[in-house]
């Protein structure tokens, strides 16, 4: 989970605490309506401007949260003070002030990094390193660039000195061989050499640090004013002329890229607001993207959600008054309203009357409100979790274990008497792995839509890429390597029963490595685990491509297909790095039970 390190006083003048009347279980009472517990209070033996305290954010769902500004602005409306009203948002139909200055965004672009968002801010004096305000600057743009930007790849962010530029600003990509600019100095890297795009990749720090982002594109984006000036080279590092604010400058311009347009959007969002806590003026910028048109940036685009009084009720056990919800989502920070209505479009349809409920309107910082369920949420914790009774359970029950659990168990020891070694894994992993390295296509693989790491990106539907991760990083052990694990895995499935759309299955996998590994060896084994799980099944040639042709058979039972086997293909050895032949199956246990 994200932690922040705020400086005490800091924090208190903006969350309007008096910190020296709290108790530190006050004070953790107070932070639990952020979803924040203190990891670390800090060192009452130092002066007030210098203590440190550390907060761990149990949302990940809440980047608005991941700063001082953000966390304070939470706990200050929760304790009675008012919503802010950031009136610098542009919406669909209104425009608060006509931008004075306009960034280009070039088609050129378009295929690499193709989003930006950003805007002015004005009215505050940079101050040095040790200044609380630019400390938390500085967290906020970690925090969204590493954590939420998915390690700069989705999101990042620049400052710049507003004097230096000339307007407008150009975004457009470049070959990484025909630019060079001297890169921001960091304390690794002093030097005033310029430096090519391809250079700074190998040669400078942050280069070095986030090659992997543009290094396999043809063309990489750049920002430059109207004089051809370097601001920066995205998502890498600024230059060291436009691109450095000093301490006392005033006049800053934001700028945030990234591949994602909502993502960058609410990521200007929340940094716009925090500014503005701080005590910044914001003004707008025109963003035009060439051929297609401006939009104004900063751009409220959250869709208003409704939940009915039925479902509170259904959800927290007690039944809650329109006008109660509405006070409890004013502490959240949402403004909203008592209206009827239907929780879904399609719910229109039908027939039947409108349900009483709320209409909430999310603040420009937030970006979490998929579902009513998340209405809900915010009306509970708005209420107080002390406001509601603890009840015993109406219900007495013992417990068992189900079917699927107890035949796992068979298949585990039964793999296990054959001198197989269980493997654990999770159940998210990323594109290159189950996807690229597998020779398979994303046709029924499920895609997490707002994942915090490429790392998780992707829901597993086969046991298989995780094994020979692990056998990808044996090579050193003695031959031969024999791994199995029983768990779920997931795929798309428009004929489910299930309303998601999905299956969600109870899988064996298992591999064998060694020289003398082939399609007999796994063959014997299917056939010794069918006899003990008394299965009688026949094979057919199988057109995996995970496996070799000729070399791969699928396990029929009934006429329909539980499983595969073969050798494992060549060419996924080699995007794995196995240098040695691999034999591996996988079965449906949920058809066998």
């Amino acid at each position: 989970m994200p932690k922040i390190e705020v400086n005490e006083e800091h924090f208190a003048r903006l969350a309007n605490l008096d910190m020296a009347k709290l108790s530190r279980e006050a004070f953790e009472e107070i932070l639990s309506c952020a979803k924040a517990e203190l990891d670390e209070d800090s060192d009452k033996s130092l002066p007030l401007a210098e203590r440190i305290l550390k907060i761990e954010l149990n949302d990940t769902n809440r980047p608005d949260l991941w700063g001082t500004a953000g966390c304070a602005r939470q706990i200050r409306i929760y304790q009675g003070g008012e919503i802010p009203q950031y009136k610098f948002f542009a919406t669909g139909d209104t425009v608060p002030m006509q931008p004075a200055h306009k960034v280009i965004v070039e088609k050129t672009v378009s295929k690499v990094r193709p989003f930006l968002s950003g805007f002015i801010a004005r009215g505050k004096k940079i101050g040095g390193i040790s200044d609380s305000m630019l400390k938390d600057m500085i967290q906020t743009q970690e925090k969204l660039a590493w954590n939420f930007g998915r390690k700069r790849r989705t999101i990042s962010m620049g400052l710049y000195r507003i004097e230096r530029i000339k307007w407008p600003i150009h975004y457009k990509g470049v070959d990484p061989d025909s630019v060079s600019f001297v890169p921001l100095n960091s304390a690794a890297y002093e030097s005033d050499k310029e430096l090519t795009l391809r250079q700074i990749l190998k040669e400078h720090p942050k280069g070095r640090e986030y090659a992997f982002i543009q290094e396999h594109e043809a063309l990489h984006p750049l920002l430059v004013d109207a004089t051809g000036g370097i601001l920066s080279y995205p998502p890498i590092i600024n230059s060291n002329d436009i691109g450095a604010v000093l301490v006392g400058d005033t006049d800053l311009f934001v700028e945030l890229t990234g591949t994602d347009l909502n993502s960058v959007t609410l990521a200007a969002s929340i940094v716009a607001c925090d500014l503005s806590d701080n005590g910044f003026e914001i003004e707008p910028i025109e963003v035009e993207y060439e051929g297609e048109g401006s939009k104004i940036s900063p751009f409220y685009f959250q869709q208003p959600v409704f939940c009915s009084l039925e479902r509170i009720e259904k959800y927290l056990g007690k039944a809650i008054s329109q006008e109660d919800c509405v006070k409890a989502l004013r502490k959240m920070g949402v403004e909203s309203e008592a209206v009827s209505g239907f929780e879904r479009e399609l719910m229109q349809s039908r027939k039947g009357a409108e349900s009483l409920g709320v209409k909430a309107y999310p603040p420009p910082y937030r970006n979490d409100y998929l579902h009513a369920a998340d209405v809900m949420e915010d009306v509970m914790i708005g209420c107080g979790l002390s406001s509601f009774a603890p009840e015993r359970p109406r219900d007495f029950t013992v417990g068992r274990l189900s079917e699927i659990t107890l035949y796992n168990r068979k298949v585990k020891q039964i793999m296990t008497g054959f001198g197989y070694q269980e493997m654990i894994y999770n159940y998210l992993g990323s594109k290159a792995d189950f996807i690229d390295k597998m020779n398979t296509v994303n046709t029924d693989i499920i895609r997490i839509a707002n994942p915090m790491s490429e790392n998780y990106e992707y829901v597993r539907n086969s046991i298989l890429p995780n094994l020979l991760a692990s056998e990808a990083l044996s090579g050193s052990a003695a031959y031969p390597h024999r791994i199995f694990e029983t768990g779920k895995a997931a795929r798309q499935d428009k004929n489910s029963a299930d309303t998601t759309g999905t299956v969600t299955q109870n899988l064996l996998g298992f591999i064998s490595a060694a020289e003398e590994v082939n399609f007999n060896t796994i063959s014997a084994e299917i056939q010794t685990l069918c006899y003990y799980l008394s299965v009688e099944y026949t094979v057919e040639e199988s057109q995996d491509k995970r496996f070799i042709p000729g070399r791969a058979a699928n396990i029929m039972v009934d006429g329909a297909c539980i499983g595969v086997y073969g050798e494992i293909h060549p060419e996924i050895l080699s995007k794995w790095n196995i240098t040695k032949p691999v034999a591996a199956a996988e079965i449906i246990l949920d058809t066998l039970v």
